[in-house]
């Protein structure tokens, strides 16, 4: 992998953590709609179910990302 492809995977690696931040958030702004004052305090289970999966991509890109990181330290990139 040349210099280019390698700066490449890392923007790609990043903005998949970015967007995951993302999806985290307009997750949790759809569930805590559903929490008083607006909401009767009982989330659906479709509202949870997407926050756990947007917690868990952002798990997944953070990891990812880690690991590009730890071999660019590591000189294995």
């Amino acid at each position: 992998m040349n210099h280019e492809q390698a700066r490449a995977e890392e923007t790609r690696a990043m903005e998949r953590v970015v967007h995951a931040t993302q999806q985290v958030q307009t997750a949790f702004a759809a569930l805590q709609t559903q929490f008083p004052p607006a909401g009767s305090g009982r989330p659906s289970q479709i509202a949870l179910h997407t926050f756990d999966a947007a917690l868990q991509e952002l798990e997944d890109a953070q990891a990812a990302f880690d690991e590009m990181l730890g071999d660019l330290l590591d000189g294995n990139r």
